[in-house]
């Protein structure tokens, strides 16, 4: 079925908006309700649309529901005592309390060990970061908020641990979604002209 010019400004227009209106909303903000299992697996349906050159699938995700949750809380506590001997109960504490604060937590990991075909780690990174934001604009789609948060405990060996991360894997993000409580001003965007030159 051939579509018609006017449907297709309309698909550029909520596109535009779509992209252009999301913003980082703090986990901390984040509250129930979260998105179903439903919807879920329809965020996920868009990260699979990313660009994936020798269809390689340079990505994949690790959910953590609410029953898993203290097991993330030890990892990011063990993570802290050790890369700092010295880490008080309450910054231990503090640690931990990052795996309680949004309704949905995935983390997200790049594959970039060696694959076949041979397509180099710093294109499959960009596969993983369009996978990732396509997942993220899904969830705005549906009225969602949504942020990534990242820090050292991902480099760690109680994350490796946990997530069963093999060689050549890499913990990237967590990927935070839920309802939010408070919003930000939307901050300023670059202008293109500081960003795009021609030859």
């Amino acid at each position: 079925m051939t579509e018609t010019p006017g449907a297709n400004n309309d698909l550029a227009a909520f596109a535009l908006a779509l992209i252009t209106s999301r913003q980082n909303i703090l986990p901390k903000r984040l509250a129930d309700p979260g998105p179903t299992p439903e919807q879920v697996d329809a965020m996920f349906c868009c990260a699979a649309a990313a660009p994936d050159h020798g269809m390689v699938m340079p990505w994949r995700f690790v959910v953590v529901p609410l029953d898993k949750r203290a097991e993330l809380a030890e990892a990011f506590g063990q993570a802290l005592r050790d890369r700092d001997a010295t880490a008080t109960a309450e910054q231990v504490a503090q640690a931990r309390g990052k795996a309680f604060r949004a309704p949905f937590l995935a983390l997200a990991i790049a594959r970039l060990g060696p694959c076949e075909p041979d397509i180099d780690p710093l294109e499959r990174m960009v596969s993983v970061g369009a996978a990732i934001q396509n997942f993220l604009l899904c969830a705005h789609s549906m009225g969602f908020g949504s942020s990534l948060t990242s820090g050292q405990a991902m480099r760690s060996g109680a994350f490796r641990r946990l997530f069963q991360l093999a060689d050549g894997e890499h913990a990237v993000c967590g990927i935070n979604v839920g309802t939010v409580t408070k919003r930000k001003p939307v901050r300023l965007r670059p202008e293109v002209a500081t960003f795009v030159t021609h030859l």
